[in-house]
């Protein structure tokens, strides 16, 4: 069943010119408001002066045979509509969901660049580390860094938490803070709100996607 994109994109009137292409004996003419997915070679559909090669004739989108899925920009706190092409348990694209009332299928350069979160080749898998003053770094375990993160945090902690002040009891931190990244999701950060604040006692603790 196509989507309502799709219909609407065939029913969008263009102008036409079609063009012959001597070596390919026919009609040939891109389209982009091809509803099954192929390079329309319907005369009726072809936008001016676009004829392809008989090469483009059997190409097909990345997201034929995908299946949609509506979600939301991880980004910012706008709340862009997007829609995730998935295809054989991987995401093939992602784009703007023209249906949505906040961004009628519009994506800011960040918003428009969320498939590299999930498919970059350039992506860095394991912990690289560089030592205080060094310009070489270092790759680590992920146990070696979860430790030492850990260290540092109760180091900090116990050199800046105030207990006391004006006969006031605070319990406190304020020699760290958090800011997360606003990929993160809601359950995320309700367990980093609880940890920092609730069991640390850090105060400044803010999200990426409030700026």
């Amino acid at each position: 069943m196509e989507s309502k994109r799709e219909a609407r994109a065939a029913n969008t009137p263009m102008r036409r010119n079609i063009q012959p292409l001597p070596k390919c004996g026919g009609w040939f003419a891109m389209s982009s408001n091809s509803v099954d997915g192929r390079l329309s070679r319907d005369p009726e559909r072809a936008p001016e002066n676009q004829p392809f090669s008989p090469n483009s004739v059997n190409k097909m989108a990345r997201i034929k045979g995908a299946t949609e899925v509506a979600s939301v920009c991880p980004y910012c706190a706008v709340g862009c509509s997007q829609l995730i092409y998935v295809k054989g348990g991987k995401i093939v694209d992602i784009e703007g969901n023209p249906e949505s009332p906040i961004n009628a299928g519009t994506l800011c350069p960040k918003g428009a660049n969320t498939f590299q979160l999930n498919v970059n080749p350039h992506r860095i898998k394991h912990v690289m580390y560089r030592a205080p003053y060094s310009s070489r770094w270092e790759r680590r375990s992920l146990d070696w860094a979860m430790d030492r993160i850990a260290q540092l945090t109760m180091e900090a902690r116990e050199e800046g938490f105030v207990e006391k002040r004006d006969d006031k009891v605070l319990n406190h931190v304020t020699n760290m803070f958090s800011l997360g990244g606003a990929t993160m999701d809601i359950e995320e950060n309700y367990l980093i709100k609880k940890l920092f604040n609730g069991g640390l006692g850090m105060v400044p603790i803010e999200n990426q996607a409030r700026i």
